[in-house]
Formats: C-alpha cells, structure tokens, sequence
C-alpha cells in the first residue's frame, strides 16, 4: 500500500511511473478521497473538541449549570456517533482505493511489457545435446511409471499431479536438498508455517483484494481462510504489525510448503504435466532489509536462488523484467528461466523480487532506523519451485534410452543415480 501524501506529491513523478507498468494512477479521485478524510477528521476532531469545551464549563458550573450548556452538550454528544462513523467510512474509501493501486516499478526496470523480448543479463551452465529427439517429461516420466496424472485426475480433477517410486523419493529429495542448501550455506531460518490463512494475511502481501480470483478460499467455522499461493504470505506476514530493531535486519527466512494456485484465465496454456498446476510445493525465500540496503539484498537474493541451479547442473538463463511485466507488489524482478529440450525455449523456473517498502507498509511492519521508524523493505524468490524443477531435471538429464541421470548434488537426498526406463533405479 502507498502513502496517498507520496502519490500525489509532485516530485514523487508517481502518475509517470505508474504509467510504465501501464497502470493509470486517477489523482483526481485520490485527492477527492484523500480531502474527504480530512474533512471528515476536522470534523470530529471539531466535535469532540467542542464537546470539552463544553464539558469543563458545565464542569465549573458546578450546581449552577446553565440549560443552555446542557443542551450543548447533549447536542454534540449526539453528533459524536456519526461524525465517528463518517470518519471510518473516508478512511475505508481511501485504503480500498489505495490497496488496489500497485507498487511504483523502480527506475531501474527497463522499459516495456509482456509483447517485448525479455532482457537477458546472462546464460550460465551448458545446454545439453542430444543425439536424439529429446522427449518431453510428461512422456519420460509416465513411461518409467514415476509420473501419474491420470490418477491425479481422479482423485482430484485436471492440473494436479501423483508421483510414486523414484518420483516421490525425487520430489522429497529436491526438498531437502534445497533446505540444506539455504539454511546451511546461505544462513536462511528454516519455517514450518500454516497453508491456510486469513484475509488480512493475504493483504499484507497484495494478494488481496487484486488477485481474489487466483485464490483457494475455504471457510472454517465462522471465519474465511485462504490456502497459500506461495509461502511468501505467511514469512512475510509473521511480523506483521511489529516493529523490528535495526540489529533484527536483514532477516532472512525459508519454508518448503505446499502451495495453491487456481491460475484463472490460463486454460489452454501448459496444463499438460507440471508446469502449472493447482498444487504444487516449492521452497521460498523471504528477505527484510532497511529500505537503503534493498538493491544489495536484491542481488544476494538472487545468487542464492541461482545457486540451486548451478549445483543441480542446469542451464538457465536470467532475465530483468520490464516495468510492464511486473508483478502487483514487485519494484523490480529478475526472473530465472531453465532451458526445457523438450520445448527448445527457456520457462521461468524462479522470480526474484523487491518489493521496497510497500508490503512493510501494508502488513505494519517496521524498524526502529536512525531515532525513527520506518517500514522495512521486503524480497522474496523462488529457491526453487520442485515440480518445474523436476521437469528441469528430466528433460535436460534424459538418455536415449529413456534412462534419466541424477545429478551429482542429489545422490546423497535419493540414495541412486539413475532413473531406469521402467522406474527402476540404480
């Protein structure tokens, strides 16, 4: 969320800059919005103050209380009530105008959108070569028997996975593998976090109210819960509404969870195998910074979420997003994409993200800077998502023979190092 003071402000350029992620900020209602609240805080702040006035002078009346006062006191009691009210009500209008209004990109984003070639900033690892047709990881691994969608689907309908044998040791062992990397080399904080929160959680993070649609809600007594799209949410949100020490930061934070997606409005678009799916689990990364350190947190970040590529052996590439491609909550974005053979194109396998200080603000989270409080800036990553890591590993490690190799990193997590044709492993 914004400072409305901030996206009004001339110097702020805030309309310009909006515009790059073509987005069109309308000032003319912020400043009607941001007028009525203050309207409606002199106004109470009138009332009340007129109340007072009145109360200590009927308090120095003592037993000779004027009628007058009285029913000046009466009357203005009686205006309290609405005055609290159509004060609640400014305030409401403006934050839902303001929550619907998403980050400012940084200046640093190149220009842009979805339609234009990607900006690459560099290819690392060797593409592989085949001296056959490489096939795709839907056939590889339902061929070995370590893949079964159709199974998914009848447990639980299209766009959801089953995998058995050297599949599920596979999967497990990517998970571990992962967390081992992160909280052992790269000193992140291991967390084991709810899969369903609340509305307000989801807020914090931008997922509500812009991207509803995206999201699985459930309802759990008398209250709404939503399962987690990504553990961004909830690593975010554990420190929400509490003010850090400057010594606290940076944070660094990791959970593999489960995570739960609807993908509204991508029918048609990678449904087969696991590259979108509804649920699939992933291990996130979570940074929190003071706001002038974020573009070098953003670059650690970013080495961290590489770094599971370059020990699993993949070739990938990494891209800076433009302004117009950027997610809700994003300034800037680094995204990495792995080479998938079987497609002959680079996929995004992990985002990189820095959201200044913007999910800070909309979560309450600050830190006591300089004999002041500011709200921490706040960065998350993929490091990495297992099931487009799976697809990775398969397509780009396949034999002619429909053998898979396991990379080295991995061996101690699986205990084998080849996949065999029939599922079997060696």
């Amino acid at each position: 969320m914004h400072d409305p003071q901030e996206l009004l402000r001339p110097g702020a350029q805030a309309e310009r800059r909006l515009s790059r992620r073509r987005y069109v900020l309308d000032t003319d209602t912020l400043t009607k919005l941001v007028r009525q609240r203050a309207e409606a805080i002199a106004h109470r702040e009138s009332v009340r103050g007129q109340l007072n006035t009145v109360t200590r002078k009927l308090a120095a009346q003592r037993g000779l209380r004027e009628q007058g006062d009285l029913d000046a006191a009466k009357e203005l009691k009686g205006q309290i009530p609405a005055a609290d009210e159509a004060q609640r009500i400014a305030e409401s209008d403006l934050q839902t105008f303001l929550l619907a209004v998403p980050n400012v990109p940084s200046d640093q984003a190149p220009d842009g959108g979805p339609e234009d070639s990607p900006v690459e900033i560099r290819r690392c690892g060797r593409q592989p070569a085949f001296a056959f047709e490489p096939r795709d990881h839907v056939d590889l691994a339902t061929s070995a028997g370590i893949l079964d969608l159709a199974r998914a689907g009848k447990l639980s309908g299209s766009r959801f996975a089953v995998f058995r044998g050297a599949g599920a040791v596979l999967e497990r062992a990517l998970a571990s593998f992962l967390l081992d990397l992160h909280t052992k080399e790269h000193h992140y904080v291991e967390h084991s976090v709810p899969h369903l929160v609340t509305p307000q959680t989801m807020q914090g993070t931008g997922q509500l109210p812009k991207f509803a649609e995206d999201l699985f809600a459930t309802h759990v007594a008398d209250r709404s819960l939503y399962l987690i799209p990504t553990a961004e949410v909830p690593l975010v949100n554990l420190y929400r509404d509490e003010t850090l020490g400057e010594r606290d930061l940076p944070l660094s934070l990791t959970a593999h969870t489960a995570c739960f997606r609807s993908e509204a409005g991508s029918y048609g678009r990678d449904t087969r195998g696991l590259i979108r799916l509804h649920q699939f689990s992933k291990v996130e990364l979570v940074r929190m910074c003071l706001l002038k350190d974020v573009e070098d947190q953003l670059q650690l970040l970013l080495a961290h979420a590489e770094a599971c590529l370059h020990r699993l052996g993949l070739h990938y590439r990494v891209v800076d997003l433009r302004a117009g491609d950027l997610g809700f909550s994003a300034r800037r974005t680094y995204d990495i994409e792995v080479w998938l053979p079987s497609q002959q194109c680079f996929r995004e396998i992990s985002s990189v993200s820095e959201c200044g200080d913007f999910q800070g603000r909309r979560a309450g989270i600050r830190v006591k800077h300089a004999g002041a409080k500011e709200h921490v800036a706040t960065l998350n990553g993929s490091g990495l998502p297992i099931g487009r890591t799976v697809v990775a590993l398969l397509e780009q490690n396949q034999r002619g023979d429909g053998s898979i190799t396991v990379p080295p990193a991995l061996v101690p997590y699986t205990g084998f190092h080849t996949i065999n044709p029939d599922g079997s492993t060696l």
